[in-house]
C-alpha cells in the first residue's frame, strides 16, 4: 500500500502543493537568475520551467529519482522554449561530468534528499568554477518554539509527505558543503503553518 501511495498518489499531491501561488512567487524571484547550462536538482513536475529566462539559459538538465514525478513535467517541457533533458538519478550520485554547470538550481528538494550533505557535494562537483547555486527551500526556523515543534512533527511529517523534512538548517548545510552564501532572504511563507514554511532564498558560489 505504501508503495502505491508513494508512486501514484504522492507525486500528484506534491504537484499541487508545490504549484500554489505563494510558492510560485518564490520561484519567480529565484529562477530568472539562472544562466548558461543549468542543472536542476529534483526537477519533479517541472514547476520551475516557466520561470527560466530563455535569453540567458543555454539548456536545462533536470535530475530526479522519481519517474512518476517527472512524468508530470512533460507538458511543461513541451511548452518551454528551452532544451530540457531529464535524467532519472539521485542527487547524491549524479551521472554528470564535473565542472558542467554554470548554474545549479535547488528548489524545494533539499528537504527530501535522503543524504543532503552528499547531494551538495555532488552539486559542488558539477558546478563550474565561478558558477552559482540558486536555492529556494524551507527548513529550520530560528524561532525556538517553532523549531521545537518542527522536531516533534518531523518524524510523522516525513512519513506522510514523501520524505520531506521540515527541520533542516539549509544555510548551514550549504556552507558546510563548501559554498559561500552571497545573498540570503528568509521568513515565513504566509498563509501556511509556521512549522513547514520558514523559507531560505538566495545564491551561493564555490568557496
Amino acid at each position: 500500500m505504501a508503495g502505491f501511495y508513494d508512486r501514484h498518489i504522492m507525486p500528484k499531491l506534491v504537484n499541487v502543493a508545490c504549484g500554489v501561488a505563494a510558492i510560485a512567487k518564490q520561484r519567480a524571484m529565484t529562477i530568472p537568475h539562472a544562466t548558461g547550462v543549468v542543472v536542476e536538482i529534483g526537477i519533479g513536475p517541472g514547476h520551475n520551467l516557466a520561470f527560466y529566462d530563455a535569453t540567458k539559459v543555454k539548456n536545462i538538465i533536470g535530475v530526479d529519482p522519481v519517474p512518476e514525478m517527472t512524468a508530470l513535467a512533460k507538458k511543461r517541457m513541451h511548452q518551454s522554449p528551452l532544451e530540457v533533458e531529464i535524467i532519472t538519478a539521485s542527487a547524491e550520485d549524479m551521472p554528470l561530468d564535473s565542472n558542467l554547470a554554470d548554474t545549479v538550481v535547488l528548489t524545494y528538494s533539499a528537504c527530501t534528499i535522503p543524504v543532503a550533505e552528499q547531494a551538495l557535494a555532488e552539486m559542488r562537483r558539477v558546478l563550474k568554477p565561478g558558477g552559482t547555486l540558486l536555492f529556494c527551500e524551507h527548513g529550520r526556523s530560528p524561532d525556538r518554539n517553532v523549531a521545537r515543534w518542527q522536531d516533534r512533527i518531523n518524524p510523522y511529517w516525513n512519513r506522510i509527505a514523501g520524505g520531506c523534512n521540515v527541520n533542516r538548517d539549509i544555510p548551514a548545510l550549504i556552507k558546510t558543503a563548501g559554498f559561500d552564501i552571497k545573498t540570503l532572504e528568509t521568513g515565513y511563507l504566509a498563509p501556511f503553518p509556521k512549522f513547514s514554511t520558514y523559507h531560505f532564498r538566495g545564491a551561493a558560489s564555490l568557496r
